[in-house]
Formats: structure tokens, sequence, C-alpha cells
């Protein structure tokens, strides 16, 4: 199997090992962390969730990193690494008890609400600020020419650990809803996740402390957080996006890409809860939507699988282009079938086709990008990645009706992934975009000659 092949490639290098152990125990914790969320936001037997309040939920969560962005970017590249890890996991182990303690009063009063919602803003925000801070220190445990393979194992086997934290976590929420009360079982889920982020702090901690980088930390002043200073190096980080074409257009790829799957997410989201489901059916619409989260995993983890192979045949490029153009047509076919096993098929392929995606964009910044500026450029990936569904969101929320239903805007949804094929197709013409993929072209069979 290709992954697993990777997966020893890359085995060999010791902090790459210790480093990939601190994604998988952090992004599981994010996924029991996520179905504490649902349950109680988008779950609850009281209230009937739509578009808007999806919107909402998603704006409180991401936008505000989107802002800090920036002032985090340039912590990246100044301080250790290895120090943002292990301090933001422990913070969020706090912020989670915090949660877990709000949650387990039972009150739904909107001094309650303000305090739940500022606690998990606080944790999203952080969690896109591990990361971005991963992504910037997986350079130091590979060489140069393996970003394709580990771009390919690193950002599949992460997920791969959110869709266990999502299993585990749904299941032991259907467990205790039998004998507690909804709101007690989403706070023992929350208390779980804050000990899970204490084994990930510690899993970070026996890695070196200046091990991951950055290589040459920045000699800031007293006040390094000041608006000007980071400012400057948000410009900066643009100015070397603009000289590197590559890594620039990447990110607006995804933006874009990320945009149409973020309002096919809220649309299925809402089909799940409101369409196949009726109020009081809470279990059993969360059921059936983790298991929709387990199939668009697999397909996440099937990209790993796919991608090296063929980017090494065909080339960073092209695979793009098929790959927008694929979500296109699945897009609608079976896509545009409401029933549930046409659209876990649909979310499967869907899955697949956005990680191939996202490889090879992670693979393009890892390439082209300077060691001493990845921080903040991963901070920037980040919110393109944040602005992209708090967009898709609101678009969502204009377009969308109360129960998700339309195969006129799936249709126009596909019609976007075409546009985003060919203008990536246009625009990258002539560009050199498969730097770090050496290996994979190395590793290629020779043909055969007669």
């Amino acid at each position: 199997m290709e992954l697993v092949r990777s997966l020893r490639r890359l085995w060999r290098h010791r902090l790459f090992r210790r480093l990939l152990a601190v994604r998988v125990a952090t992004q599981s914790c994010d996924g029991l962390l996520q179905i504490a969320l649902a349950s109680y936001v988008l779950f609850s037997p009281e209230r009937q969730p739509d578009a808007r309040s999806i919107a909402v939920v998603l704006a409180i969560t991401l936008l505000p990193f989107s802002v800090l962005g920036p002032f985090v970017g340039v912590v990246l590249d100044r301080v250790p690494r290895r120090q943002v890890l292990v301090v933001v996991d422990f913070t969020r182990s706090v912020l989670a008890l915090g949660l877990a303690a709000v949650v387990a009063t039972g009150l739904r009063t909107p001094g309650v609400e303000t305090l739940f919602y500022g606690g998990v803003l606080l944790a999203m925000s952080l969690n896109r600020f591990l990361l971005a801070a991963l992504s910037a220190s997986l350079p130091h445990t590979i060489d140069e020419d393996e970003y394709m393979v580990a771009n390919s194992v690193v950002p599949t086997i992460g997920p791969a650990g959110a869709v266990i934290g999502v299993g585990v976590g749904t299941g032991l929420r259907l467990l205790l809803g039998r004998s507690m009360p909804d709101y007690s079982a989403n706070a023992i889920l929350f208390a779980v996740a804050a000990g899970g982020f204490v084994l990930s702090a510690s899993l970070a901690l026996r890695i070196g402390r200046h091990q991951l980088g950055p290589d040459e930390r920045e000699q800031g002043s007293t006040a390094p957080t000041r608006a000007r200073e980071v400012l400057a190096g948000l410009a900066e980080a643009l100015r070397h996006l603009r000289r590197q074409r590559a890594a620039g257009l990447g990110l607006l790829t995804i933006g874009a890409h990320r945009v149409v799957f973020g309002i096919v997410t809220v649309a299925t989201i809402l089909v799940y809860r409101n369409y196949f489901h009726t109020l009081d059916q809470v279990d059993a619409a969360l059921a059936d939507l983790s298991v929709l989260a387990v199939v668009t995993g697999a397909g996440f983890v099937v990209a790993a699988v796919v991608t090296p192979p063929v980017t090494a045949r065909l080339g960073v490029r092209r695979w793009m282009v098929l790959c927008l153009v694929a979500s296109a047509i699945f897009q609608i076919l079976p896509g545009a079938i409401y029933a549930k096993v046409p659209l876990l098929v649909a979310a499967f392929v869907l899955g697949v086709t956005a990680q191939n995606v996202k490889i090879c964009v992670d693979t393009l910044v890892q390439a082209h990008v300077a060691d001493e500026l990845k921080g903040r450029v991963f901070v920037l990936y980040d919110m393109v990645f944040n602005v992209a569904l708090v967009l898709a969101a609101v678009i969502g929320a204009v377009i969308l009706p109360e129960d998700g239903k339309s195969v006129l805007i799936l249709a126009l949804l596909a019609g976007c992934y075409l546009l985003t094929a060919a203008a990536f197709a246009l625009v990258s013409r002539g560009l050199s975009m498969d730097e770090g993929t050496e290996s994979l072209r190395a590793e290629r069979p020779a043909p055969i000659t007669r």
C-alpha cells in the first residue's frame, strides 16, 4: 500500500515520528471536541438549526483567528515552535475544562452562552495556531526531496486521528446520553478532550526545544506584537508569495475550493439534521452525520495513497486541475441524489479530491517558501481556510433552504468548481510546480523497452 510505504520511508526520521505523534494526539482530541460542540450547539432537542445559525457558529469560532493570524505568524517565526506546541495544548486543556464546567450547569441563558462561545472562540483559534505551527515545523523533520511524500502522509494521518476522535466522541456521547441528561454527557466529552490535550503537550516535550525551528529567529523589539511590526511581517510574507507565484496561486486556488466545499458542507449538515430527521431525533441525526464524517475522513486517507504516485506521473498542476473537474462531476452525480447511500458515496469521493488539492497546495507552500517566512505564510494559509469557510456559511445562509435540499444550488456549485479549474489551469501555465516531489519521480520504475 502506497501510504504504508510512504510512512515507512519517513519513519526513519526520529523527529518526524515524534511530531507525527503530537499531530495525531491533538487532532484526535479536536475531533472529540468538535463532536461535543456539535452536540451542544446543533443537536439540541429544543432547537432546529438553520444555515444562519451554522454561519454564526463558524464566524464566532473562525474569524477571530483570521484577525489575530498575522500576529501569531510572527510568533512562529520568532520563538521555538516546540514551545508553541506545548503551551497551546496545555492552554487548550484548561479551556476545555472550563467549557465542561459551563456546560455541566445545564443553563442556556444569554450570559452562559456568551461565556461558552468565548471559550470556544479561544479554543478554536488556538487550534488553527497549533496546526500552523505543525506545518511550519514539518520541514525540520524530513529531507527536502520528501515534501510531497510527507504532505500526503501527515495531513492525512492527522485527519484520520480526527476521525477516530469523532468516532470515539460519538459513541461515548450516544452511550452517555442513555443514562444522563444531554448537557451532562456533553460536559464529560469536553473533560475527556481536556485530558487528551495534556497528553499531546506531553508528547511535544519529547522534542528538543529548538529542533523544529525557526532556523534564524528575527530580532524583534521589546514589544514584538506591535501592530506596525506585525503588519510589516505580513506585508513581507505577501511580497514573498507574489514572487513565489506557485505558492501564492496555490493559496488562492484552495481558498476558492474551500468556499464551494464549505457551502456543500453546510447544506449536508442541514440535510442530515432537518431533511432526513425530525427535530426530536437528535441521536439518530448525530449518528448519521458522524458516519458521514467518518466516510469523508476515509476519503482523506485514500487521497494519501493516490496523490504521490499520480503526481509523480502527471505533475502537481495537472493533478490539481483533474481533482477540481472531478469535484464538479461528483457534486452532481451522485451528490444531487438526496438519499443516504448516494450522499455517502459523494462525501467519500469529494473527500478524496478535496484532500488531493490540499496535499498539493501544502507541497507548493513547503517547497517554495523560505523557512524564515514559513510560519507567517502558513498562518496566512489558515486564514484563507477560515475566511473561506465563514464566507461559505454566510453564502449558505442566504441561498440554502431550511432543509438544505436544492439540486439547482448543487449545479451552480459544480459550475464554480469548473471555473476554478479553468482559472488555475490558465494562470499556472508555464509555472514550475513539482519542487518537493523529486523523490517520488526517482522511485518510479523505468519504462519497459523492447
